[in-house]
């Protein structure tokens, strides 16, 4: 920041903000900035690229719950499915994860620690009762912290051996 900032001093000079570039100055990096922050020069000599990422917002990271082949909602739905029971995470539910992670300044590692959270009771508990056909993670779930939504009403299937 202190390299490429152009100060002025005087009547003439332009204000500064305090927040206005600190999201983009990563990006003006360069390798004499990596040793003058006291990284030692053989090894930034050794780095090809220096490149920057950026925070998460809260729709990459609704996106990342539910599009990608190993989504973790998808997860939860398969490991549900083994039971013959069927998970539903709603729209606002999603949303509601989403703004959590950002909240806890965990980004996308965290959406499986909140996730895990709002179902670790029902994980536990609903694959023993035989009735249970469907569980409904709704957004009050993960606003007020209740329990998911869990309809009844399966017949049981008789599972026949193959003696």
């Amino acid at each position: 920041k202190k390299r490429t900032d152009s100060s002025s001093l005087g009547f003439g000079a332009e204000l500064k903000s305090s927040k206005k570039d600190e999201t983009n100055v990563f990006r003006k990096v360069i390798p004499q900035d990596l040793v003058k922050y006291g990284i030692v020069p053989e090894l930034v000599g050794r780095l090809p690229i220096i490149t920057v990422l950026d925070e998460l917002d809260e729709n990459a990271l609704v996106r990342i719950l539910k599009e990608p082949k190993n989504a973790l909602v998808k997860q939860y739905q398969r490991l549900f499915e083994l039971d013959n029971i069927e998970l539903e995470i709603t729209d606002g539910a999603l949303v509601e994860i989403a703004k959590k992670a950002l909240q806890q300044k965990t980004g996308a590692r965290g959406l499986r620690a909140i996730v895990e959270g709002i179902l670790m009771d029902v994980m536990f508990e609903v694959p023993s009762e035989t009735d249970v056909s469907k569980i409904i993670v709704t957004e009050d779930t993960v606003l007020n912290n209740t329990a998911p939504i869990v309809e009844k009403g399966r017949k049981t299937a008789v599972k026949k051996s193959s003696v």
